[in-house]
């Protein structure tokens, strides 16, 4: 459980999740962008799930190598998983949320915090399936109504990571968008910020008459608030906790 930036407020709706694809676009620095409007996926829903897992090594620290791999040489090539479900071994809490900005000046978040899971069908159009606090395969999904998007101006999707978990360099969190046609598109946040608690992961906007999706993977040390003032989105926050789970 943690105490973090929120506002006040809730919508709720039923949803239906896009297609997806067997294929992946992998978004990089190098090759940071992605055209919906080419892919002809700018209609129907597209799905976004953030999932993550844990490496063992990474509890506690790297182990020493020089004897380890002399004994199990084999590892080398076989570095043990632990998803970060299984709470006896790991304690991580990612949130995904999202920024938005509709064409009429509406502005606000989607996120757990205050209970703001949006509306799929009405405006803000972007629906949070749920909290899922310990990672497991299904992870956490927001779904983007694309037969709207000419009522959104722009969307910012994020993830946050709760106090007194390890930092977002252990935890190898993945955002995957699945549109409604194409192929997926795959986001790894794997750069190194040990002490960052939110990330900025998407931008999703109209640029030269198509809807983009831009990689984004801003770390910063703050929550909400801050990711805010990074990209102006200018909404008064206050603070907030996000209730237990049984």
């Amino acid at each position: 459980m943690g105490f973090f930036d929120g506002l006040m407020g809730s919508r709720a709706a039923e949803f239906q999740s896009g297609g997806s694809s067997s294929n992946a676009i992998e978004l990089t620095k190098r090759h940071p962008t992605v055209s919906l409007t080419k892919q002809g996926a700018v209609t129907g829903n597209l799905r976004v799930n953030l999932s993550w897992q844990m490496r063992t090594s990474d509890i506690g620290g790297k182990p020493s190598q020089s004897g380890q791999l002399l004994r199990h040489p084999f590892k080398l090539f076989k570095p043990e998983i632990v998803q970060a479900h299984t709470q006896g071994m790991v304690n991580v809490d990612l949130d995904l949320g999202c920024l938005y900005e509709l064409q009429n000046g509406q502005r606000g978040v989607v996120q757990p915090l205050g209970n703001l899971l949006g509306d799929v069908n009405s405006p803000p159009y972007v629906k949070l399936s749920g909290d899922d606090r310990f990672g497991a395969p299904s992870g956490e999904t927001l779904f983007v109504n694309l037969d709207h998007a000419d009522e959104i101006k722009r969307l910012l999707v994020f993830c946050y990571i709760y106090d007194q978990t390890p930092a977002f360099d252990r935890t190898h969190a993945l955002v995957t968008l699945y549109p409604s046609n194409g192929p997926r598109i795959e986001i790894a946040l794997d750069e190194r910020a040990p002490q960052a608690r939110s990330c900025a992961v998407l931008s999703l906007e109209h640029i030269k008459g198509e809807l983009i999706v831009r990689r984004e993977v801003k770390f910063v040390y703050g929550f909400q608030a801050e990711l805010d003032r990074l990209y102006g989105w200018g909404l008064q926050w206050g603070r907030g906790y996000k209730s237990a789970k049984a």
